[in-house]
């Protein structure tokens, strides 16, 4: 039977597809789709599952192409029998015998993989594939670590995998010629050691880079002479990257990735998940990674008599206007809307008050433009401020919808009334505090392993404080205005940023800046830069009670 007959016979696939080496944002819009669709997912030994976690399907079956049964790591030979009764499994447990079965590759899958042997026993068995190519190690590391691998007078590149018996270093002494080496790093230096000999000069600059494209990357630069003894006095837990060549010379203006102002830091965001989406992408833009930890946990009201009956007022023309002053109260709302039936249409004809950006980006995710938004302070006091009166003349009627938490303080609902108003304050959702995070997380929190926290309101200082502990005086505390700020000093922390608008975005702008200030300080003392978890055993100053 020819291989296209045997393919005829099955619907499962597999799809080769590129990882890239480390940083998720380097993924191909083709490889995201891919692992949306998936029903297995086959990884590497680099390629964990935290890698994919927020783009797979919630029951994609994970399987370890890494390491067999015995903790040994599988050969090429191995791992293809590996793939192919993945799939094969895969089609018997659909009904149609339908599955996507994603073989996910590090980097680029025809760069130093075993694609030809897995690609191959498919094909023998009948299984049809697609080869999805993914950034490669090669290009994306240099380009990472300021580092490009041809300029004018460096013309040629020879890359090397590090302890190749069979490589001729002689074609690469020459210094138009940049040579890139890949391996564990005691490899490396037997690889770098065996080019030295073979003529390269000794002059010649080096740049050594662990952990590539990801946020824990670390370059060094050097000669090659220096190569050998450095490579022994560190510590390297995975491959290394060797870039041999005068275009190491370009990294001083070029590096962009190690010098982000948050680069490494591990920010502590005590928000829901649901919450946390715009302020981690904002932290790894700027070089941090982010760790959840939900302080408050969001549930419906005891009773919903209360907020049936505004929504069904809403409907029915009792009132001018409603205010939204959270993302849950928008998300109440919206639910009730669904339970009955209901769409944005039933908004026609009333005003919509947003108490700021994050609160508005809600409505228009709804499809709702807010009439009104604070134009300073983002807060019900900055709300209050633009809000109109009441005036009998112009507005037919006189009364407010306020969808809000069953611990929403009373400044709104009294400012809108001296104004004339009069308003149906609703319990839309209630606010009670979270369960305790994990004991490594609450030992992490108070220990300082955290470079910084987020707090964005009040109830996020109290919350934290109470599941978990104080944050570590080494820790940079940023907080989203004064009110926030004046409890996390309430209790006793030090607060360090405070951003200069009611947002998520500008909280994290605010700490970037910080971030830059204490690097700029760092390079001007002629010290290392170092990220405030590695100076937790400096003293700090206490606040004064």
């Amino acid at each position: 039977m020819s291989t296209a007959a045997k393919q005829a016979e099955s619907a499962t696939r597999v799809a080769f597809v590129g990882a890239g080496p480390g940083d998720p944002g380097l993924l191909t819009m083709r490889a995201a789709q891919l692992l949306a669709e998936a029903d297995v997912v086959v990884l590497d030994q680099l390629c964990r599952e935290q890698f994919v976690a927020s783009l797979v399907s919630d029951g994609v079956e994970f399987v370890d192409g890494g390491y067999g049964e015995a903790g040994t790591e599988l050969t090429n030979a191995s791992r293809a029998k590996l793939l192919v009764k993945a799939a094969k499994a895969a089609t018997e447990g659909h009904d149609d015998g339908r599955a996507l079965v994603v073989r996910l590759m590090d980097g680029d899958p025809a760069t130093f993989h075993g694609l030809a042997e897995e690609a191959g026993a498919c094909a023998k068995a009948g299984i049809e594939f697609e080869i999805v190519p993914g950034v490669s190690a090669v290009s994306a590391v240099p380009a990472y670590a300021g580092v490009p691998l041809t300029d004018s007078k460096a013309r040629n590149i020879h890359v090397v995998t590090a302890g190749d018996p069979k490589v001729d270093w002689a074609r690469s002494i020459d210094a138009c010629t940049t040579v890139v080496v890949l391996g564990q790093a005691d490899l490396l230096r037997d690889s770098l050691v065996e080019l030295r000999a073979a003529g390269r000069r000794g002059n010649t600059p080096v740049a050594l880079t662990q952990n590539g494209t990801t946020i824990t990357q670390e370059t060094t630069t050097l000669t090659l002479d220096e190569v050998p003894a450095a490579l022994r006095r560190a510590e390297f837990d995975g491959p290394v990257m060797a870039i041999v060549g005068s275009t190491v010379g370009h990294r001083t203006a070029l590096s962009w990735w190690e010098n982000k102002p948050l680069f490494g830091w591990k920010v502590l965001v005590p928000r829901t998940k649901e919450q946390s989406g715009s302020m981690t992408r904002r932290l790894t833009e700027y070089g941090a990674s982010s760790a959840i930890v939900p302080t408050i946990s969001v549930e419906p009201p005891r009773t919903p008599a209360q907020m049936e009956k505004a929504v069904k007022g809403l409907v029915t023309g009792r009132y001018e206007w409603v205010g939204f002053t959270s993302v849950n109260a928008v998300r109440a709302v919206r639910e009730k809307f669904a339970e009955f039936g209901l769409d944005v249409r039933a908004f026609a004809g009333l005003k919509i008050a947003a108490v700021g950006g994050v609160t508005a980006d809600a409505l228009r995710e709804w499809g709702i433009e807010p009439d009104l938004m604070p134009s300073g302070e983002q807060s019900a006091k900055g709300l209050l401020e633009v809000w109109p009166d009441y005036d009998e003349q112009l507005d037919p009627i006189n009364r407010v919808f306020l969808p809000r938490a069953d611990i929403a303080t009373e400044t709104l609902v009294a400012g809108l009334e001296e104004m004339g108003w009069e308003v149906d304050d609703v319990t839309a959702y209630r606010t009670v505090r979270a369960a305790p995070p994990a004991p490594e997380v609450r030992e992490a929190i108070k220990s300082g392993k955290f470079d910084a926290v987020c707090f964005t309101s009040s109830s996020t200082v109290r919350n934290l404080v109470g599941i978990a502990g104080k944050p570590h005086a080494s820790t940079v505390v940023a907080c989203i205005g004064p009110a926030t700020a004046k409890t996390a000093e309430e209790h006793g922390l030090r607060v360090d940023v405070l951003a200069t608008e009611a947002s998520a975005a500008a909280l994290v702008d605010a700490l970037a800046a910080h971030g830059q200030c204490l690097a700029a300080a760092a390079a001007e003392a002629g010290e290392k830069v170092r990220r405030p978890s590695e100076r937790r055993g400096a003293a700090r100053r206490k606040v004064k009670a």
